[in-house]
């Protein structure tokens, strides 16, 4: 009997023959499946590897970077003062010059241009690094953000209550920011 007349003739059959050949395509697409899954796998350990790699250097790259950076900054803060101390030496040669001078001489006249010359220097130097002294406080009124009241007195005349009457040490700006508040003497 041909195949075709065994079909005709049992009709169940033909269906679970047909059965068997869809499983046995899904068997064999389950495996070139898995075929091609395992391929990807082997790639995504090679891409894992390669990004592992990459991590590492760029890892180590910035531990680097972070070190050099402490090390520069520890250099920086050994050194901060060095430009302002290069600029104040000659301004102490200077003293140590008007020192010497006082001990040999008497002439009280040339002692207070030499005093007055250190002292322009000095003024100069902290200008060109931004450091300004505060205008004279006296007669103005008492401003927190700029004086520090030493002490409190009574007021010499009417107008003076709650402005200052006195400046005991001058107050400095560095940049814009405050680096010593003016002592002030304040009228109450």
């Amino acid at each position: 009997m041909s195949k075709e007349k065994q079909a005709a003739e049992n009709p169940e059959d033909e269906a679970q023959n047909e059965k068997l050949k869809g499983n046995e395509q899904e068997q064999a697409e389950q495996e070139q499946q898995e075929a091609e899954e395992s391929k990807p796998a082997e790639d995504k350990d090679e891409e894992i590897k390669a990004l592992n790699d990459k991590f590492l250097r760029l890892y180590s790259e910035f531990d680097n970077f972070r070190r050099r950076t402490q090390k520069e900054k520890l250099d920086l803060y050994k050194t901060a003062g060095e430009d302002i101390f290069k600029s104040l030496i000659p301004i102490m040669d200077d003293f140590e010059r008007a020192k010497k001078s006082m001990e040999e001489t008497e002439d009280y006249h040339s002692l207070k241009e030499g005093v007055d010359l250190i002292f322009s220097k000095f003024l100069n130097v902290f200008k060109s690094n931004g450091l300004e002294p505060m205008e004279s406080a006296v007669g103005k009124d008492f401003d927190s953000d700029l004086h520090e009241a030493v002490t409190q007195i009574p007021a010499p005349e009417e107008k003076l209550k709650g402005k200052v009457v006195d400046e005991i040490e001058k107050g400095y700006v560095l940049k814009e920011k405050v680096i010593r508040y003016a002592k002030v003497v304040v009228g109450q």
